[in-house]
């Protein structure tokens, strides 16, 4: 490994400091147009990026990592891949190589997190908790060091003790990492305590590798300040988190921007690479920290949506012209797939006589509108057709404790390939895979859904040149339903949204579930398992 290594210089750099909710991806690129020379990722588990699939996101121009229910553990774009630094909570050092070697090559360093000092990292046996078990600390610094690519460093805060900070320094450098950035509180000190600058400098004059000095946001507001501080501190580079949250424009050599203009920069990013309304307006007030009396701060705090968002700060012509550009490019992506590799939809008789079908298709969250779901949309349509409520058949893999649902709709059952974390999830995506084959809206957002779009395309081919397959769901029965069907209800009442007679409920043993899962486990297929109830 050795000879493939890449290099990093972590000598007279200024750093974006690793912060939960605020170094994702919008606000790394805006440091680096700022004038910051590296940026650091939040923090983020071994665990989540063990568990996230790697996706190549065309429509955005990122490299994505997602958990099941498509959460972005991680966002990259290739403008910042070599000057990003991936930091990882750990507490085993098997589990970070495991996690480190997905995105290695993503990135121009990885980072292990010594010195958070949160309860649910000490708790996990990481951050701080690290500080106190220097045999650990060697053992995972070491692994990852001899087993990746790319140069690791670790942030760490002192301890009480200059002479036992010097001793964890001095085993810090000696398993080869190319950096250590130093905080210098202790865990249980908090930013009202004086940074103790005086151990970052006896660290720089203990060791040989660049010292990172962190924990000077208190007065930091330019670069200027930023140059004092290492000065202070006896480095060439600092890591600033902080005064860098509450404006990023800190890295300007020309001095800092006004804080409307780094808000307005900031949202921009946030729209372009798709970021959650919620962390964006997050970001947006932590940004305004000293000036929520101004207009902008106020509505900022009731908005719902990164449309509102935009509307607040004056930049509606760049949402619009942003969905538009992304809703055309959709399109073009849709196309293409369809061309190149068709959409996959599988049909099949069950055991019971049923058809069903299973579209490649999941439920994300964000594609909708708060309070509107697929399940929602679907109950609405049924009950105004006054059809016989759905039934979701939904079980539980033992092995990892992820849902699979199958729905039933008239005659026909709907399904997807896709385990999901929870049970509202599996059944979203089963109420999407059928809304689909009904050509009901299933209540996203304009502009979402191009793989949706090209399904339903494919979906209604498949209809239009099957006539067996036409009667067999029977689509055009339940689209014609009326007052008729709503006999089959006593008194007319509708039974709620996943509910099921009780003579209709089985229990389904873990030998069954156990029998379903090979068919099922590889999310990149489309294999059908007969879901059929007995």
């Amino acid at each position: 490994m050795a000879g493939d290594k890449k290099t990093l210089d972590f000598r007279n750099k200024y750093i974006l400091a690793p912060m939960v909710r605020v170094g994702t991806l919008p606000m790394r690129l805006l440091a680096l147009d700022y004038g910051a020379d590296l940026v650091y990722t939040e923090e983020i588990i071994d665990f989540k990026i063990i568990n996230a699939k790697r996706v190549e996101n065309e429509l955005l121009g990122t490299v994505d990592f997602l958990l099941s229910d498509e959460t972005v553990v991680f966002r990259t774009c290739s403008k910042e891949k070599s000057k990003v630094v991936f930091q990882m909570g750990t507490a085993d050092a098997q589990r970070s190589l495991l996690a480190a070697k997905k995105i290695e090559n993503y990135v121009a360093a990885v980072d292990v997190n010594m010195g958070c000092p949160k309860e649910f990292s000490i708790k996990g046996g990481m951050g701080s908790a690290l500080l106190k078990k220097p045999e650990k600390v060697q053992e995972i610094l070491t692994t990852l060091v001899n087993n990746l690519s790319v140069p690791v460093t670790c942030k760490i805060r002192v301890l009480n003790d200059l002479q036992e900070t010097l001793n964890l320094v001095k085993l810090i450098e000696s398993t080869g990492v190319s950096a250590i950035a130093v905080h210098a509180r202790t865990q249980h000190e908090r930013p009202r305590h004086a940074n103790r600058n005086d151990f970052i400098r006896e660290i720089a004059k203990t060791v040989s590798i660049p010292v990172i000095a962190n924990g000077g946001s208190k007065g930091l507001r330019s670069v200027k300040d930023i140059e004092q501080f290492c000065q202070d501190c006896g480095v060439t580079s600092a890591m600033i988190a902080r005064a860098a949250q509450w404006n990023c424009s800190i890295f300007r050599k020309d001095g800092p921007l006004k804080i409307s203009d780094v808000a307005r920069d900031y949202i921009k990013y946030a729209v372009l690479y798709d970021s959650h309304y919620a962390n964006t307006k997050y970001c947006v007030l932590q940004i305004l920290r000293e000036d929520m009396d101004m207009k902008e701060g106020q509505e900022t705090l009731a908005v719902m949506s990164l449309e509102e968002i935009c509307h607040v700060w004056g930049l509606d012509s760049f949402y619009k012209e942003t969905m538009k550009t992304r809703r055309k490019r959709s399109h073009n992506l849709s196309i293409s797939k369809e061309n190149d590799d068709e959409p996959c939809i599988k049909q099949q008789k069950t055991e019971d006589g049923k058809t069903l079908v299973q579209m490649l298709i999941r439920y994300v969250k964000k594609d909708y509108p708060i309070g509107i779901s697929p399940k929602m949309k679907l109950f609405e349509w049924i009950t105004k057709k006054r059809l016989k409520p759905p039934h979701y058949l939904t079980v539980e893999r033992p092995r990892d404790r992820c849902f699979h649902s199958v729905l039933t709709v008239g005659d026909t059952k709907y399904s997807t390939p896709y385990w999901e974390k929870s049970k509202q999830l599996a059944e979203q995506n089963a109420a999407v895979s059928c809304l689909l084959a009904l050509g009901v809206h299933d209540g996203r957002k304009e502009g979402t859904g191009g793989d949706a779009k090209a399904l339903a395309g494919k979906w209604q081919e498949m209809l239009n040149n099957d006539k067996d397959l036409r009667e067999n769901v029977g689509i055009e029965t339940l689209l014609t339903s009326g007052t008729e069907s709503g006999k089959t209800h006593k008194n007319g009442n509708v039974m709620q949204e996943g509910e099921s007679n009780g003579k209709d409920k089985k229990d389904i043993t873990k030998t069954e579930v156990e029998k379903k899962e090979e068919s099922f486990s590889n999310e990149d297929s489309c294999q059908i398992q007969n879901l059929s109830e007995r």
